[in-house]
């Protein structure tokens, strides 16, 4: 099943965040793993900026999983990731968790990520 609130948002500035879309596009490789509900208020006004920087950063749509929840927060993957708040997502690359975004995070979905991924390519 697929997340309706990851349609892209049309009026998502890619130009204003192109750090953000650069950090993202060189991890194209990972799997962007989204859990949420078009019933969730937050994940209606967060999601769709995130598809949109997802697009801007050429993500393949084959690394891009959506995980839907019901009402109670259960669904798949729920349990083995620690899903508790909608949106997460979680980024990965050989099975390793690389960045996590919570519901509550005080940056975008996308801005909370690349910083991140920036911090795990420093490491590397």
């Amino acid at each position: 099943m697929i997340l309706e609130t990851m349609e892209p948002n049309p009026v998502w500035n890619a130009d204003a965040h192109a750090d953000t879309v650069e950090t993202l596009g060189d991890f194209a490789d990972a799997t962007f793993k989204i859990w949420g509900a078009d019933w969730c208020g937050d994940c209606r006004s967060q999601l769709p900026d995130f598809a949109a920087a997802l697009d801007a950063a050429e993500i393949p749509d084959d690394h891009v999983e959506h995980y839907p929840v019901d009402r109670d927060k259960q669904g798949d993957g729920v349990d083995a990731y620690g899903i508790e708040y909608i949106p997460t997502v979680v980024v990965e690359r050989d099975g390793e968790e690389l960045a996590r975004f919570v519901e509550a995070e005080r940056e975008p979905i996308a801005v909370h990520l690349a910083t991140q991924l920036e911090s795990a390519e420093s490491t590397a």
